[in-house]
């Protein structure tokens, strides 16, 4: 199974990285109501650090943002399931096809990618604010040392006396 795939199905809603049912459904190969039955009749395995339901408002959130949801999805009544990486763990024992173990792999190391990916995201991030604040001491010490400059100048408006080997001419 193709890992890029999966991450483009990979959605952060609530602060969490998560998967809708119906793109489980659609790489497990079963019907979206089969897997939300299945969920439903192993609810104690699912809290709800493991899986939630969409609100309406996240629901018509993200069928704005996601222009390549299906037609059917974005006019159905029913809210999906969002399943964190512990609740699509959690699939694979409420789902024990052999494709379901296999698409479970593959998604548990999308999972770990894209963690990875923030990870070295983060560290970036950090290395640049350093930068940042490295240059911009610089910087700032530069324009004070420009500015001292400055108003030193100001204050020595007066003539000064010309450096260098003069000769004096004699008159005739």
């Amino acid at each position: 199974m193709e890992l890029q795939l999966i991450q483009n199905k990979i959605f952060e809603i609530r602060g969490q990285r998560v998967m809708l049912d119906y793109n489980l459904a659609e790489l497990y190969e079963v019907e979206t109501r089969a897997l939300k039955q299945a969920v439903k009749r192993n609810i104690k395995r699912f809290p709800p650090d493991f899986m939630f339901e969409l609100t309406k408002s996240e629901w018509q959130e993200l069928i704005t943002i996601c222009d390549n949801l299906p037609q059917n999805l974005k006019f159905s009544p029913a809210l999906p399931f969002a399943f964190t990486e512990q609740g699509v763990a959690m699939l694979s024992s409420v789902l024990r096809s052999p494709q379901a173990i296999e698409v479970n792999i593959s998604i548990m190391r999308a999972f770990v990618i894209l963690r990875q990916y923030a990870l070295g995201y983060a560290e970036l991030n950090r290395k640049l604010e350093e930068f940042m604040i490295e240059t911009n001491m610089q910087f700032s010490d530069i324009y004070q040392a420009l500015t001292e400059l400055a108003s030193q100048k100001e204050q020595e408006n007066k003539p000064r006396r010309r450096i260098g080997f003069t000769v004096k001419q004699e008159e005739e």
